[in-house]
């Protein structure tokens, strides 16, 4: 990209300030790839980003559909499979350790979630005739093969947001940063946010499963046991505004 084109794509008021910040960082499923700089000086040449925007974003809003209808079944589930869906901890066990990077790696959500993407992989290796098997297969205008995607793509990504919340909040505690939002705040929910998508996109294969659904039932539970574990460690998180993502509630 020469310097003028650059130039002119920065000087274009359909880019929102700092939309990447907070970002997935999957732009051929983002449904503001148009709004983004980034992505424009990234791609030399893409046809109608708004279109793919639009057929993006009902893919997700169907991927969430399934999330909200399933939850709950999936945790009756869990309970008959005498899984406990219990929070993993809060972050006062590593404030006196020394090395914020060691401290974050070693910190208990952040094991968690590197276990997460180690049971994800896991589970592939040994069901991986079933996507062979079923991949064709369609649920709610999310195929099988989509809910892979987004399990695969969210896998080791959780992991590496969370990590970069637990290292941002134990800055923002020593520093005595008592002002919002904060960017630990931001990491942590676009962490939920994959955790949400990687529910429901287990929840879908597990519709597919007629042997191994309790392995299933065991990721979702190990899931959302993170999931809430981060919500109770960063309350601030799922309110966190993104830029170009999340609409300000008046009421608010």
């Amino acid at each position: 990209m020469n310097r003028d084109r650059l130039e002119r794509l920065v000087a274009e008021k359909r880019f929102i300030p700092g939309i990447y910040n907070y970002c997935d960082r999957w732009c051929e499923r983002c449904p503001q790839t148009s709004r983004c700089l980034n992505f424009s000086i990234s791609e030399e040449e893409f046809s109608d980003p708004e279109a793919q925007d639009i057929r993006n974003e009902a893919f997700w809003n169907k991927l969430s559909e399934i999330l909200g209808e399933t939850l709950e079944l999936l945790r009756e589930s869990a309970k008959k499979w005498g899984i406990e869906l219990e929070t993993l901890g809060s972050m006062d066990d590593t404030e006196n350790q020394k090395g914020k990077d060691v401290a974050a790696e070693n910190h208990l959500l952040s094991r968690a979630a590197k276990r997460y993407g180690k049971l994800v992989e896991d589970w592939f290796r040994e069901e991986e005739t079933l996507f062979f098997e079923t991949a064709a297969a369609a649920r709610e205008g999310v195929s099988l093969e989509e809910a892979f995607e987004v399990i695969r793509w969210y896998q080791y990504f959780i992991s590496a947001k969370v990590m970069r919340a637990v290292r941002g909040k134990m800055e923002e505690e020593e520093e005595g940063w008592d002002e919002f939002p904060r960017d630990s705040d931001g990491s942590a929910k676009i962490a939920l946010i994959a955790m949400d998508r990687s529910i429901a996109a287990w929840a879908l294969t597990r519709h597919y499963m007629t042997d191994g659904a309790k392995e299933v039932t065991d990721l979702i539970a190990f899931l959302d046991g993170l999931r809430q574990a981060v919500e109770k460690t960063f309350p601030s998180a799922r309110s966190f505004i993104r830029p170009g993502f999340d609409r300000v509630d008046p009421s608010g």
